[in-house]
């Protein structure tokens, strides 16, 4: 009869994997480190295969270890989903989280990670658009919350102050042109107001060579030397170099990241998202 499977060996093997090191998995499951490389010695001689590769630096898993994550992840996840129907109905439900892609590319990957381990029968429906049709989306009542970028006297909970930095290809001068070509978001957006208004106050002529809601499409402007752009700083990537008034451009005003709450939404898993956002995002700035 084939041995089962340990779920808290698999999860110590799962912290191992994501994390790289005994010492690094040992905070995250609030065990000694030689009591995590106990476990893995266990579970290793249960399979009877060897599943880690043991570096000086780093501790990765093999071939086989690797099938077995797979597995792992999902026993892992369906325990914990086991666990939360018994101990924890109420907790079950759904929620609409509106978020502008940018801010779902680095704001949100680690929250609702946590998230969904603490509420494993919470779904949660992502509708990326910019802020200005998430304002509208919310007031019809097809959103339960909504992260956005807090426009003019607009009455909202801010969480966090984000700065907005000139970018421009690192293989390109397009700043050097007269007129400055620039890429801005949509008319509306909050970046996009910012951006001019900067310009118009530094009497600096220029050109909108660009305007789309898409942040993927104003980045690809960019990379291909056509315009610079004003992006908030966690969303710039690595092809793509910040620039400033070393390079002529006037500096550019912080922008304030807030959260709208539908007060008609009383699911319990609204609200359990909701301070959950409010907690960790604030904790971010």
């Amino acid at each position: 009869m084939a041995m089962p499977l340990d779920l808290d060996l698999l999860r110590t093997f799962v912290a191992v994997a994501d994390s790289g090191s005994f010492s690094h998995a040992a905070s995250r499951v609030g065990r000694s480190q030689s009591a995590i490389s106990m476990q893995m010695q266990r579970l290793e001689q249960t399979t009877g295969k060897q599943l880690l590769v043991r570096g000086p630096r780093l501790v990765t898993p093999n071939a086989i270890g690797d099938e077995l994550l797979v597995y792992a992840r999902r026993l892992l996840k369906l325990s914990d989903e086991a666990w939360a129907s018994v101990t924890r109905p109420e907790e079950a439900g759904s929620v609409r989280l509106g978020v502008p892609d940018d801010y779902a590319a680095f704001l949100l990957p680690s929250v609702l990670s946590r998230f969904a381990a603490a509420h494993p029968l919470v779904t949660v429906e992502l509708i990326c658009e910019q802020s200005t049709s998430l304002v509208k989306t919310f007031a019809e009542g097809r959103l339960d919350l909504a992260i956005i970028t807090r426009g003019p006297e607009q009455a909202i909970e801010v969480l966090q102050r984000e700065r907005l930095v000139w970018v421009a290809s690192p293989n390109h001068v397009a700043w050097e042109i007269d007129p400055l070509p620039v890429a801005l978001f949509e008319p509306g957006c909050v970046a996009r107001k910012s951006v001019l208004k900067v310009l118009g106050a530094a009497d600096r002529s220029f050109r909108s060579t660009y305007s789309s809601a898409s942040l993927l499409g104003l980045i690809a402007v960019v990379q291909a030397g056509l315009a610079v752009a004003g992006l908030a700083q966690r969303s710039v990537p690595p092809s793509l170099r910040v620039i400033g008034e070393a390079e002529g451009l006037p500096p550019l005003p912080d922008m304030e990241i807030g959260i709208l709450r539908n007060p008609q939404a009383g699911n319990s898993a609204v609200e359990r998202l909701y301070d959950f956002l409010r907690r960790d995002l604030a904790q971010q700035s």
